[in-house]
C-alpha cells in the first residue's frame, strides 16, 4: 500500500504539472492584457510603470515568465494578483476559501446524509408509490436549472416569506464596528464543526459494538457533551451574534444546494443496495431470521457503501472551487466568483492559484477514494 501512495503521489505531482502547464498558456493566449490596462493608468508614472513592469515579469518573454512562476510556486508563491493588487494570491485565498467551504462542504455533507438514508428507503420499498414519488420528485429538482431554483427560492422565502436574507453571507448594520473581520468568525465556525464531527465521530466508533440500549443512551450523552462544549466555547467568546448572523445567512443557499445534489447520491445508493440485496449473504442473512431493518442498516447498506463513500470524496474534492452560478445568485463572494472575475479580467496569478488548489485537492481526493476503498472492502489490494 505504501509504495501504492508513493506512485500514486508522483503520478499527482506529474498531473498537476501537466494541468497548469496548459492553463497558463491558455491564458496567455487570451486576447487582450489586463496588466497592460492596468498599467496603463494615467495616474502611473513612468518609474512605477516600469517597476510594476519588473514585478510581474512584463518585461521579460513568455517561456521565462513561465519558468519564473513555476520556480515561485516551487517556493510556495503564487504572486501578486492584478485585480486585488497589492494583495498577494494567497491572501485572496485565504479570505474566499473559508467562505466557500462552509457553503459547500455543508451542502455536501447533508445532501450525502439525506441521499444515503432516502436511498435506502428506496431501495427497501421498490416497486411502491413512495419509491416513485420520491425519485421523480428527486430527479426533478436534480436535473432543475440551477440559477431559476435559485432565484425561485429567494423569491419565496426572502420576498414573500420574509424568513431569510434576499443575498450576502453578512448583514452590514451589524457587522459595522465589529470586534473582528468576517473571515476570522467563518475559520472559528469550520473550526468548531471539524472538532464537534470529530468527536461524534470517535462516539459512534467507540459504542458500535455495545448493545442498543446502553449504545443508544451513551451516544446520547455524547451529544450532550458535545453541544455543551460547543456552548462554553462560543457564548464567553463575544462574537456568537456575528457567528448567528453569518449561519442564518448560510440556511437558505445550503437548503437550495441540498435539493438539488441530495437525488443524485440518493439514486446512487438505492443501484447499489439493489445490486448487493441480490448477494448469497443477504439471503443467509434472512434464513437467520435477522429482522429487515438490520439486514438492511447492517449488512446490505454497509457492503452498498463503496460507490457512495467514493462519489462523495469526490464531491468533497472539488469543494474549493465552489458554484460560480449559486455564488453569483446568492452574492455569495466565495472562490468560485473570484475564479470567474479573475478569468473575465485575465487576472493570470489568481486564476493559476486557485487552480493549483482545486486541482490538488482534486487528484488528492482520487487518492483518498482509492485507499477509502481498500479500507472498506478487504479483498481491494493495491500493489
Amino acid at each position: 500500500m505504501l509504495r501504492y501512495v508513493l506512485r500514486r503521489l508522483g503520478q499527482i505531482v506529474i498531473t498537476l504539472f501537466v494541468f497548469l502547464t496548459l492553463v497558463y498558456f491558455l491564458l496567455e493566449a487570451q486576447p487582450g492584457d489586463y496588466a497592460q490596462t492596468f498599467l496603463s493608468n494615467p495616474k502611473l508614472t513612468k518609474e512605477q510603470r516600469e517597476a510594476l513592469k519588473a514585478q510581474f515579469g512584463l518585461d521579460r518573454p513568455l517561456w521565462e515568465r513561465y519558468l519564473r512562476y513555476m520556480g515561485s510556486l516551487l517556493k510556495g508563491n503564487l504572486g501578486i494578483s492584478f485585480e486585488h493588487y497589492p494583495r498577494s494570491v494567497v491572501s485572496v485565498i485565504a479570505e474566499r476559501a473559508p467562505r466557500t467551504i462552509l457553503l459547500f462542504l455543508t451542502a455536501q455533507i447533508l445532501s450525502f446524509l439525506l441521499g444515503f438514508s432516502a436511498g435506502k428507503v428506496l431501495a427497501w420499498r421498490r416497486g411502491q408509490a413512495f419509491e416513485y414519488v420520491l425519485t421523480i420528485g428527486g430527479v426533478t429538482l436534480y436535473t432543475v436549472f440551477t440559477p431559476w431554483f435559485g432565484l425561485m427560492m429567494i423569491w419565496i422565502f426572502a420576498y414573500i416569506l420574509h424568513l431569510f436574507p434576499v443575498g450576502k453571507f453578512v448583514t452590514p448594520t451589524l457587522w459595522r464596528g465589529a470586534p473582528v473581520d468576517a473571515n476570522y468568525v467563518f475559520i472559528r465556525i469550520l473550526l468548531s464543526a471539524f472538532v464537534a464531527s470529530l468527536a461524534l465521530f470517535l462516539v459512534l466508533l467507540a459504542t458500535r459494538r455495545l448493545n442498543l440500549a446502553l449504545r443508544r443512551g451513551l451516544r446520547g450523552a455524547g451529544v450532550l457533551i458535545i453541544l455543551a462544549g460547543l456552548l462554553a466555547y462560543w457564548l464567553p467568546s463575544g462574537i456568537t451574534r456575528y457567528a448567528l448572523d453569518i449561519l442564518y445567512h448560510l440556511i437558505l443557499p445550503v437548503m437550495t444546494l441540498t435539493l438539488i445534489n441530495f437525488a443524485g447520491m440518493m439514486l446512487l445508493t438505492r443501484n447499489s443496495m439493489l445490486e448487493t440485496m441480490r448477494e448469497d449473504f443477504v439471503m443467509a442473512a434472512r434464513a437467520k431470521g435477522l429482522p429487515e431493518g438490520v439486514i438492511r442498516d447492517k449488512h446490505v447498506a454497509r457492503n452498498a457503501m463503496l460507490p457512495v463513500i467514493t462519489s462523495f470524496i469526490f464531491s468533497i474534492a472539488f469543494v474549493l472551487d465552489g458554484g460560480v452560478i449559486t455564488e453569483t445568485v446568492f452574492s455569495w463572494p466565495g472562490m468560485g466568483l473570484t475564479l470567474l472575475e479573475a478569468a473575465v479580467a485575465q487576472d493570470i496569478p489568481m486564476v493559476m492559484g486557485g487552480l493549483v488548489f482545486t486541482g490538488t485537492l482534486a487528484l488528492l481526493g482520487h487518492l483518498v477514494a482509492d485507499i477509502t476503498y481498500a479500507y472498506l472492502d478487504p479483498r481491494i489490494r493495491y500493489t
